[in-house]
């Protein structure tokens, strides 16, 4: 982009300083590489993911004007951005005061102690930055080969499955892995081709094309007759939430677009464990930017405007969680329960109110403890385990509902159980419905079966009715999805005109 330039002068002898205050404090990270730039060139950066390279698309530009927008008119602001990578690189705004860049550089090294040690991204490929740049230059000459309306339309569908992945794939091992190339390989080794990799799908594709008569570029859906392919299918991907791999292993697509779903789930999959520990993430980094500034970075005389920042970052809005806020206050609840053993059987076990507010055994084991769960957990289990009641109404926490007598949200509960799980209903797939592959040979038409698993709350129709009109293009028949409606198992059905209930 040549919009960035390298720390000098006083930005690189105060990001030495913060990079010794967090090694001291036992944080472990890549190297991390800071560049100064204009608020222009962060809202490109930040539209695009945090890569200066990406392929071209709408979306970038809408969130661009977003943020740009935001900014103009005072909305946000963005203060840093790190990506994960190795070397981590991290973002600085050169109209910032520096108190403002010591409290970013702070925060970025928590956040890179999280990107290396957290479990949940220990399968990220950390050369990144290099692959999506390959990325952008494949799908720009797809554009120019294939025109890039087509393209985009394409690109457009395949990302309205970019949430139906399974977070499972993140911890494959080498057997599971195995048994997912299962059938590729059999259908190869049928075909007296070597079996190469995971990626390389094109002999599978061209196998199902031989059984169904059609040539490379004029690929239709298989015919009722083939029903064996099919069933092999069924026995690999039965069950499986990995929607985008399903298609780009199985559906009738062109090289090109097989190929694409391929980037675009290697992407997903990317920015997955980052939505996956979304509080976690800027809990730590928050914590650490705090302990950092106030122990040590921090001048007299820049105590104020450090308060008034971090008071603006942690400021909790009356509709929704502010994931820094309770992500601090979590592993500062943790730190203090483990330094003074507040936790434990007997500890729970204790019915004495007055006895265990005021409970106090120097166990000092707090930071060995905020490292470990640093290390194994995700926002669901951290939440799961370590929100507790106290802590819920020490930060008076509640959930709201719409009254439409007064016309305005209003607090519905300050319960603590109904609280805790509005919240991990919350994060529990981010609130996305999980969607299963029943079959692909539904009623021995080569339609795919889909299944809902309902968890309470029913499918919003109208996004249900758009995401099969779009796996129906990549599908080329009709896609079905099992789902439960009012109480009621129901059978959608998307015959690329119309939903409608399957009879």
């Amino acid at each position: 982009m040549n919009r960035t330039k390298s720390l000098s002068g006083e930005l690189l002898r105060l990001k030495e300083e913060i990079h010794q205050y967090a090694v001291d404090y036992g944080l472990d990270f890549y190297p991390v590489l800071f560049e100064v730039c204009n608020y222009d060139t962060v809202c490109i950066l930040a539209a695009q993911g945090g890569f200066p390279s990406r392929y071209p698309h709408w979306r970038f530009g809408m969130d661009y004007d977003q943020l740009s927008k935001g900014n103009t008119y005072g909305f946000q602001k963005i203060y840093e951005l790190v990506i994960n990578t190795d070397p981590c690189y991290a973002y600085l705004l050169n109209s910032n005061r520096t108190i403002d860049q010591k409290l970013v550089m702070a925060h970025v090294y928590g956040h890179a102690d999280f990107f290396k040690n957290n479990a949940w991204f220990s399968s990220t490929d950390r050369k990144m930055m290099d692959v999506m740049a390959n990325h952008s230059t494949k799908i720009r000459r797809y554009m120019e080969r294939y025109g890039q309306d087509t393209v985009e339309i394409f690109i457009d569908r395949v990302l309205s499955l970019e949430n139906l992945l399974d977070v499972n794939v993140l911890f494959e091992t080498s057997e599971v892995k195995s048994n997912r190339k299962k059938f590729q390989k059999l259908v190869q080794e049928e075909e007296g081709i070597e079996y190469e990799n995971e990626r390389s799908s094109a002999s599978l594709r061209s196998f199902m094309r031989s059984k169904i008569g059609e040539k490379d570029e004029d690929i239709e859906g298989p015919k009722e007759e083939d029903s064996r392919p099919m069933q092999d299918i069924d026995e690999i991907y039965k069950g499986s939430r990995d929607i985008m791999k399903f298609m780009m292993d199985v559906a009738p697509l062109k090289e090109w677009e097989a190929d694409i779903i391929g980037i675009l789930r290697e992407e997903a999959y990317y920015f997955l464990p980052q939505r996956m520990t979304k509080i976690m993430n800027e809990g730590w980094a928050s914590y650490w930017h705090s302990k950092i500034m106030t122990q040590h970075a921090c001048r007299a005389s820049e105590i104020v405007d450090f308060a008034d920042v971090h008071a603006g970052v942690m400021a909790m809005s009356k509709q929704s969680i502010n994931p820094y806020k309770i992500g601090i206050e979590l592993f500062r609840d943790i730190e203090h329960r483990w330094d003074t053993g507040k936790f434990g059987k007997e500890y729970q076990e204790c019915t004495n109110m007055a006895e265990k507010e005021s409970w106090y055994k120097e166990t000092n084991q707090g930071k060995d403890k905020i490292f470990e769960v640093r290390r194994s957990h995700n926002d669901i289990t951290f939440i799961d385990e370590f929100f507790t009641q106290e802590f819920c109404e020490r930060q008076q926490l509640f959930t709201y509902d719409y009254n439409p007598r007064t016309g305005r949200n209003e607090i519905s509960t300050r319960d603590f159980s109904e609280v805790k799980n509005k919240l991990l209903s919350q994060l529990t797939n981010f609130g996305n419905p999980i969607i299963e592959v029943e079959t692909s040979n539904d009623q021995n038409r080569g339609e795919l079966l889909l299944n809902h698993i309902h968890q309470g709350v029913d499918l919003d129709l109208n996004y249900a009715g758009d995401t099969l009109n779009n796996m129906f293009a990549l599908w080329k028949r009709p896609v079905n999805l099992k789902t439960v409606q009012d109480g009621k198992q129901v059978v959608y059905c998307f015959d690329g005109r119309e939903m409608k209930t399957r009879s």
